[in-house]
């Protein structure tokens, strides 16, 4: 079994309240267009007219040669972190995505990237987590790369 992992809330939070991104400026804020501004925290769309938050965020806990750092979105509003093994709403919206998978020092496992349809991503995560060497997967638009939502184990999976 598999877990979506959203942002942590209090990054979330953070950033919400005025905080600095991973390029040290305060995130600009929008209003949505509706349908094509996921937040990365709720991992929904941002509803048509809502405030949102645009920034520069690098999903690794420090920086390195393999961290990537890139622009998301996030609800300008407190709104609730996404939890479970239920495929959230902007996972669904996109005809395809990147996905790859990271050792557990946070560096790409070579021969796991692929672009896949939305319908095989759970298929293809399972075989991504046989590989003994993956530990997390990130889940990344296939045509800008961008960062949408981690991919874990359930506690106690193993690959296979």
């Amino acid at each position: 079994m598999i877990r979506i992992t959203a942002l942590p809330t209090e990054i979330v939070r953070a950033l919400q309240e005025g905080g600095v991104d991973a390029h040290g400026h305060a995130p600009e804020r929008a209003v949505s267009g509706g349908g094509s501004n996921p937040c990365r925290h709720c991992l929904q769309y941002i509803p048509d007219g809502r405030g949102m938050l645009i920034l520069a965020h690098r999903p690794f806990p420090e920086a390195q040669p393999y961290a990537e750092t890139g622009p998301i979105f996030l609800c300008a509003d407190h709104c609730e972190r996404h939890e479970g093994e239920d495929m959230p709403e902007m996972l669904t919206g996109s005809p395809d995505y990147l996905i790859k998978g990271y050792s557990a020092d946070h560096r790409i496992v070579y021969g796991t990237g692929i672009v896949i349809p939305q319908a095989e991503m759970r298929r293809q995560t399972e075989a991504i987590f046989a590989d003994e060497r993956v530990s997390y997967i990130h889940v990344r638009s296939s045509r800008n790369n961008c960062y949408q939502a981690r991919i874990d184990r359930v506690e106690g999976e193993t690959g296979g």
